[in-house]
């Protein structure tokens, strides 16, 4: 035994063992996100449970369990129980249900059972009876049926789409005459308005007002009427659906998001609804408290954080690396500041956004609006949490990890290689731009992935700087001046913690949080495989250069 543990054969093998453990622990966790994600979206069949006491559901077997339960005699028995996703929120006033499958009379493939996803309330199960097709109702056979819930579909989405339109166009005509009145709303409330100047001006902005209004009436009225007419159409536009215990409910079609019927479907079919399904989850925008569509404005702001917060942060850990390294006098001070860097990485991130809310949101952002902004105060434009100050938060956040990395790239520079470029008359800056940079590369580089790793992933300094469950608008758009460094965002780990512990409906949001959670591990990945794939590069154009 001695021989073995002075051989270090020990110590391999525990270090071995060590390294397994965590694989083993990685990919458990990734195996069992990919099972519980992946399969969310695969249309199951929809079955129909007839109980003996007279209920009647239709609904997706979501889980089953068997619960040991004590009988009248004080005997434990085994029942088999299952849930079943019943939907029809609107009627059940629930999505799941538990029933004992020894409760069931009958068990069978309904054919024609219809899903509809819904707008709001979740999925609805049941038989099509009738579709309102505008000036005509059509019922019979399912195929005619479907025939007119397709066209009625298409018509009321095109609807759906003009009614939108001329509400974004009334929005933009009385804009200007909105914006007139807010500043005389705010010019009457402040003291400038109570001097005899600011009287004049008042008075000036409210004839200007006045005529804006005349101005849009006559459009406003036109536009209004043309909404008024296409919620008419669209109103008419509906499907008969009749749940399982015979209730029938009528669902607007503008409402239905889409509508199939599983238990015709063949493989190849579910497999277009699983892609169309997927695609919607990375490009559409969430609905039903987040809990249904997609997740695209989270990825956006997530991905955008991120760069912003990568572009702040190499720079001022750079910058403070070579400062520490080939500027500062070695001493003391330098180690306290070392010392103190190092201590930086290991404080709770909520500390962090608490200094990001009072520094940067109500001291610098304060002083903005008061500077640049003062005549929307008190509405705040910076003194209010944005993706800026988020990810000013983050970078603070993230600098000693860069900073410690950096010193490490330029130490790792050999020393000859400084002393020839200054032996050939190079300033010392020309030797820290052209020759220690670049061999350091690789080590800053590894820094930002490190940065990007943690930023990505942290979630509670954003909760009080900027993040949101719902973001109206993205903070990079088309609109001058494209960037809107003010504006609120969404985030992928801020809507996994909002999904899975904030929805009202958990056990509809448990797949999509799983969902989220692996997208957000493929996109971490993905910015890591592209700062690694430049540090390769960087490492191999380097590593045989001589100076």
């Amino acid at each position: 035994m001695n021989v073995f543990k002075k051989s270090g054969e020990a110590y391999i093998f525990a270090t071995a063992l060590g390294m397994v453990i965590t694989l083993v622990m990685v990919f458990t966790i990734v195996i069992l996100i990919l099972v519980k994600g992946l399969g969310f979206f695969w249309p199951a069949d929809v079955v129909a449970f007839k109980m003996k006491i007279g209920e009647h559901y239709f609904g997706e077997v979501y889980d089953e369990k068997t619960a040991f339960l004590t009988d009248s005699d004080g005997q434990t028995i085994e029942q088999h129980q299952i849930q079943l996703k019943i939907g029809n929120r609107d009627i059940y006033g629930r999505d799941f249900i538990w029933i004992a499958e020894n409760q069931v009379d009958k068990k069978y493939i309904p054919e024609n059972v219809a899903v509809f996803e819904r707008m709001e309330y979740g999925n609805f199960y049941g038989m099509i009876r009738e579709v309102g097709s505008g000036e005509e109702v059509v019922r019979g056979q399912n195929s005619a049926l479907i025939k007119a819930l397709e066209a009625g579909h298409d018509k009321a989405l095109e609807l759906q789409e003009k009614i939108e339109s001329t509400e974004v166009e009334i929005a933009k005509l009385n804009e200007p005459l909105n914006r007139l009145l807010r500043e005389i709303s705010l010019l009457e409330h402040s003291k400038t308005g109570r001097t005899e100047e600011g009287r004049g001006k008042l008075e000036a902005m409210r004839v200007r007002a006045e005529e804006l209004s005349g101005k849009n009436r006559v459009e406003n009225e036109k536009l209004n009427e043309y909404l008024q007419k296409l919620y008419r159409q669209n109103g008419k536009l509906y499907v008969a659906v009749e749940a399982a215990d015979g209730r029938i409910k009528n669902i607007r079609l503008a409402d239905v998001v889409r509508f199939y019927q599983p238990n015709q479907m063949n493989t190849f079919e579910k497999s277009g609804y699983y892609a169309a399904k997927l695609w919607e989850f990375v490009t559409g925008k969430p609905r039903e408290s987040n809990t249904e569509g997609g997740v695209f404005p989270a990825i956006y702001g997530t991905v955008l954080m991120v760069i912003l917060m990568s572009i702040i942060v190499v720079p001022l850990g750079v910058i403070s690396a070579i400062y520490l390294n080939e500027y500062a006098k070695q001493g003391t001070i330098v180690r306290l500041i070392r010392l103190s860097v190092n201590n930086l990485a290991g404080v709770p991130s909520i500390v962090f956004g608490i200094f990001g809310l009072g520094f940067f949101i109500y001291m610098v952002g304060g002083s903005i609006d008061q500077i640049f902004f003062s005549s929307k105060l008190p509405e705040p434009t910076f003194g209010t949490g944005g993706i800026f100050w988020a990810s000013l938060t983050l970078a603070l956040l993230t600098v000693p990890v860069v900073v410690v990395a950096t010193e490490e790239g330029i130490l790792a520079v050999p020393q000859a290689n400084r002393q020839g470029a200054l032996a050939l008359g190079a300033t010392k800056w020309q030797t820290i731009r052209d020759i220690v940079l670049p061999n350091a590369m690789p080590g800053i580089l590894t820094g930002l992935i490190l940065a990007v790793s943690r930023g990505a992933g942290e979630v509670a300094p954003l909760m009080i700087t900027g993040v949101v469950k719902l973001a109206p608008s993205l903070p990079l758009d088309l609109n001058f001046p494209f960037l809107h460094l003010d504006r609120k965002f969404m985030h992928l780990g801020f809507h996994i913690y909002d999904v899975g512990f904030q929805s009202p409906n958990v056990e509809a949001a448990k797949p999509m949080v799983y969902m989220t959670a692996l997208l957000l591990i493929m996109i971490v990945m993905v910015l890591n495989l592209i700062a690694i794939y430049l540090r390769n590069r960087l490492r191999r154009k380097f590593k045989t250069s001589t100076f």
